[in-house]
């Protein structure tokens, strides 16, 4: 196992750096760069894609000037424009800002952000809690409800409750996490209805006044929607998973043994079954939770007014801050492929029987 692991990690180098080598590449090739948001932003007082999309006989007008590299710049001295595009590091050729920002992020330098006055670590660890909070608790919740329903349905596959119970899923499934969190916010934040939830933010305002109880059920008071909300639509695949996990393992001849020594179907179920059934979902929960952690729910933040890594995310895309894109993505690049790494071990402790250097052998 530790080659194995030790040739996993080697190959990490060389899959994160493709990763940043294509998204580099296509940056270079996407308009509207932090130059031309500051430009656009002097010129018009709006950004640089009203610029692009508004175009008309001003904008052609603008770029005609053979001088003028961007949109709206001509009413600029170029002397400014250079000193923007040497502050910002664009006075350098792509390939040696490439190679500059790996070696940085070689030693864990991972620059300022071009719009606010606070480094990329720290604006990560900032938004940090909100990712945290709907990222763990809608996984934990999805797993303590889909697990004992998986087991349930599968002891009554067939039945009437195993039947309606799945048809409830799939509609859950079915019904878009955006459109079900402004129903929970129509319902219970005051949108219409009844004001039982609060509308924004982690924490209230009296927060740090409050005791270590209060402190605890004000946190959930607020997450609860949002994370609801976030939830509803996982409990399917790993209900069904855990279901069928559960049918293949309770037709294997190990089970009818058991209950030919007469073993109750409780020890059969949880003292033989369980084990190799969960060994899927069990050893998957790390990419789980890191799938719901970095998936961005940008749209759930924004309904809740919570500003966590999606709403980052997207902000920084917008305004073209590289330094926040490259440094989020190499970070949770290095960590997803690091969980992957995880993943493979968690099946190896789960089920010492899988050996992964006999099958790449």
């Amino acid at each position: 196992m530790g080659a194995y692991i030790a040739r996993r990690l080697l190959l990490v180098i060389p899959t994160l750096l493709g990763i940043m080598v294509i998204n580099f590449t296509l940056v270079q090739f996407v308009p509207g760069g932090p130059v031309e948001q500051i430009i656009a932003q002097m010129e018009g007082g709006g950004d640089v894609f009203e610029a692009f999309s508004g175009g008309g006989a001003d904008v052609q007008t603008q770029a005609a000037g053979a001088n003028d590299r961007y949109v709206g710049a001509r009413g600029l001295p170029p002397e400014f424009i250079a000193e923007l595009e040497k502050e910002f590091g664009f006075d350098k050729p792509p390939l040696q800002r490439f190679v500059d920002m790996l070696w940085n992020y070689m030693r864990l330098d991972f620059g300022q952000s071009y719009f606010r006055s606070i480094s990329v670590i720290d604006l990560v660890l900032e938004k940090m809690p909100v990712s945290i909070s709907l990222g763990l608790w809608s996984t934990l919740i999805a797993y303590l409800v889909s697990i004992p329903l998986g087991i349930r349905k599968a002891v009554k596959d067939g039945s009437t409750f195993d039947t309606w119970t799945s048809g409830t899923i799939i509609v859950a499934y079915a019904i878009p996490g955006f459109l079900f969190a402004i129903l929970l916010l129509v319902l219970f934040a005051g949108g219409s209805y009844w004001q039982v939830f609060p509308l924004r933010g982690l924490t209230s305002d009296n927060w740090s006044d409050l005791s270590l109880l209060g402190k605890i059920g004000d946190y959930f008071w607020h997450i609860a929607l949002p994370v609801i909300a976030l939830t509803i639509s996982a409990f399917a695949t790993l209900t069904l998973l855990t279901k069928n996990s559960f049918l293949d393992e309770i037709k294997k001849h190990y089970v009818m043994t058991a209950r030919a020594k007469g073993l109750s179907e409780r020890q059969v179920l949880y003292g033989h079954v369980f084990r190799n059934a969960m060994l899927i979902v069990i050893a998957g929960f790390p990419a789980v939770f890191i799938g719901v952690f970095f998936s961005g729910s940008l749209i759930i933040e924004t309904i809740f007014s919570l500003d966590g890594l999606g709403r980052l995310g997207f902000e920084a895309a917008v305004a073209r801050d590289y330094p926040v894109i490259f440094g989020t993505l190499f970070i949770f690049g290095l960590m997803s492929l690091v969980v992957g790494i995880l993943s493979d071990i968690m099946y190896v402790l789960v089920d010492p029987r899988i050996d992964f250097e006999k099958r790449e052998g």
